[in-house]
């Protein structure tokens, strides 16, 4: 297959790829974004394309999978701030000041005795987690399977959750 003939067949199937473009980012401008990517994915590696297979099959696989990707980096861009969310607001929230403008020490000291009262098995993968440890070296750290860490940490936020409620009555 000629270039010329690679690149009337793609501009023929492109339209088709709009309507699954829309379907899974669910937003138009996004849709268009993510046709575009995958046309010029289609032409940069138009070399790894076999001639005799099904070019629109190839044009689908690479816009999923750009769409999975785009998913994913924006996925773990989130997580980053779900690591600190217990913890991130606590010294700058204005509830928590006290009338002369210095910082209360009540929360952070209430912090740290629910912390010193979860059990040992769940205290140190959260604080670990916490300090910035993945589960994966958490698990080999411990010397635990990962599903063991995740439980254990989930358990640890929800003790400590209920043991600070006072602190977010509306949550």
């Amino acid at each position: 297959m000629t270039s010329l003939e690679f690149t009337d067949q793609v501009q023929k199937i492109s339209y088709s790829l709009k309507p699954v473009a829309m379907n899974l980012t669910r937003d138009a401008d996004d849709a268009k974004d993510l046709v575009q990517e995958t046309l010029l994915k289609a032409m940069l590696n138009k070399d790894k394309f076999k001639a005799g297979t099904n070019l629109k099959a190839w044009l689908y696989t690479i816009m999923r999978n750009t769409f999975i990707n785009n998913y994913n980096k924006i996925t773990k861009r989130n997580s980053n701030i779900d690591s600190t969310e217990y913890f991130q607001y606590f010294n700058t929230d204005e509830n928590y000041i006290t009338h002369n403008g210095a910082t209360s020490d009540f929360v952070v000291t209430d912090i740290n005795e629910a912390i010193a009262n979860l059990s040992a098995d769940y205290r140190t993968p959260f604080m670990m987690y916490y300090i910035g440890y993945k589960y994966l070296e958490i698990a080999e750290k411990l010397q635990i399977p990962i599903g063991t860490v995740k439980n254990r940490i989930h358990i640890a936020r929800k003790e400590l959750k209920d043991a600070l409620k006072v602190y977010a009555p509306g949550v």
